[in-house]
């Protein structure tokens, strides 16, 4: 069986065509790849008739599935929810605005019949969206795979399809501070690209805005990589360095020129360079303490408030 999870947030306005786009992909799977399928909705405490339209639609189709959480938990948790419900020996995860087409899930399925363990989609264009957004998710994924301890592809959505191996694996994966593709990447397996053009959103307004994004770049970052904080090392040996230039230059005039105030210069310096350098390191230590925080009082990742997974 094939799950298809599905987080949603005020999606009233794209829902039936997504409907009716999954119906239509799971009669052709069924048709031509003899797979049964499951659609596992989780409503990330939507505040429009989502929830409705949903409930609804699984009265009519029992393969459609729905999970409401208890209140707004985020995208990433949203979707660590679905994985954690879905029941498929093949768990898809895509979003419910169309910009990534159901139909390519075939050939997703067709890498994995070739023993691939995870299929990720890589976008070749991105129809509707801005160039200022292109270009600044360009500049975000290659910055996070310099950073990053491991390589993160390129280009990338959560758009992917995994096996049951996969699947459970990630499960065991507890931490707060979620980046689903980057812990994807993280588990390892076999995997392999699957290059698609992604479609301009069917209907509605985006759930990611620019502070969202930059909220999660940041995640994105601090998650998988501890080198900010060794940039911070580096920046502190940098500064000491102008510093020292500095003192040269503060000696030089002191002892080779008469135009000179008493004690200023070496001030100055001392407190613009030094003082630079402990912010910045301590602003980075404060985040890095501040994640530690949020781990160690074990929260869940989120609550259910309904269920209709059976």
């Amino acid at each position: 069986m094939l799950s298809v999870v599905i987080p949603i947030y005020n999606e009233e306005a794209v829902l039936p065509e997504t409907l009716r786009r999954l119906e239509k992909f799971s009669l052709d799977l069924k048709k031509l790849k003899n797979i049964n399928s499951e659609f596992v909705f989780i409503d990330d405490g939507s505040i429009d008739k989502t929830s409705q339209i949903i409930t609804q639609a699984s009265i009519k189709n029992c393969q459609i599935k729905l999970i409401n959480l208890s209140r707004n938990f985020g995208h990433e948790f949203a979707t660590t929810a679905g994985i954690d419900h879905a029941k498929g020996d093949l768990v898809v995860l895509i979003d419910a605005d169309l910009q990534d087409p159901p139909e390519v899930i075939f050939q997703m399925i067709e890498k994995w019949e070739e023993g691939y363990e995870v299929v990720y989609g890589v976008r070749t264009k991105r129809l509707g969206e801005s160039w200022a957004k292109i270009f600044f998710s360009k500049i975000f994924y290659r910055f996070l795979n310099y950073f990053s301890e491991i390589p993160i592809p390129l280009d990338t959505g959560d758009f992917r399809l995994m096996s049951r191996q996969v699947v459970e694996a990630f499960k065991k994966l507890p931490e707060r501070d979620r980046l689903v593709r980057g812990m994807i990447s993280w588990l390892g397996f076999k995997q392999v690209a699957l290059p698609y053009e992604r479609h301009a959103r069917f209907a509605g307004e985006t759930k990611y805005p620019f502070r969202k994004g930059l909220a999660l770049a940041v995640t994105s970052l601090l998650s998988f990589s501890t080198k900010p904080l060794e940039f911070s090392v580096k920046l502190g040996f940098f500064f000491s360095f102008v510093a020292l230039i500095g003192i040269f230059y503060i000696l030089g005039v002191r002892f080779l020129t008469d135009t000179w105030v008493p004690g200023w210069a070496g001030i100055m310096i001392s407190i613009l360079f030094m003082g630079g350098v402990q912010l910045i390191s301590i602003g980075i230590l404060g985040i890095y303490i501040g994640r530690i925080y949020n781990e160690v009082k074990k929260r869940p990742l989120y609550i259910m408030q309904e269920r209709d997974t059976e």
